[in-house]
């Protein structure tokens, strides 16, 4: 939080590169995957290319003008009705900055542009032993126990 106690959300844009630099960032360090997320990243534009198509939506969390959270989703445009549904790949908070509703913030902008789109749910997967995950996506949505399968391109 900055002095105030406050923190802006908002969803990022082609011209937002560096915003998505460091939301990359924060993903690395806060799930201690640094190489990961830091180590070769895209070109800038690459990541505007991204960040203005269609599919991608990055939304972050601004502490005075520090990335401090965000969330990575996909929209996937259904087959079997003209709708789509959303799907959150990475949702981050920074250690110093959790537990002050940025993450509930993160979903609920998600949300606003998830129902802009025409999208019918949001879904999103948590591991097992991450309990602080599981208790917001429990206080937010439905629960359901799925199995997940890597499909190695072999």
């Amino acid at each position: 939080m900055d002095a105030t106690g406050s923190f802006q959300v908002r969803a990022l844009g082609p011209a937002d590169v560096e915003l998505m630099r460091g939301l990359l960032s924060c993903f690395g360090e806060a799930f201690d995957e640094p190489e990961t997320y830091c180590g070769d990243q895209p070109s800038s534009d690459y990541l505007a290319d991204l960040l203005a198509g269609p599919c991608f939506v990055a939304v972050v969390a601004l502490t005075s003008g520090t990335v401090v959270g965000g969330l990575a989703a996909y929209e996937l445009r259904k087959f079997e009705q003209a709708r789509s549904e959303f799907y959150i790949y990475d949702l981050a908070v920074s250690e110093q900055h959790r537990r002050k509703g940025i993450a509930t913030a993160l979903i609920g902008e998600l949300r606003v542009i998830a129902r802009r789109r025409g999208a019918w749910v949001i879904f999103v997967q948590a591991d097992l032993v991450d309990a602080s995950a599981i208790a917001l996506y429990t206080k937010l949505g439905a629960r359901e126990d799925v199995l997940h399968f890597d499909i190695p391109l072999e």
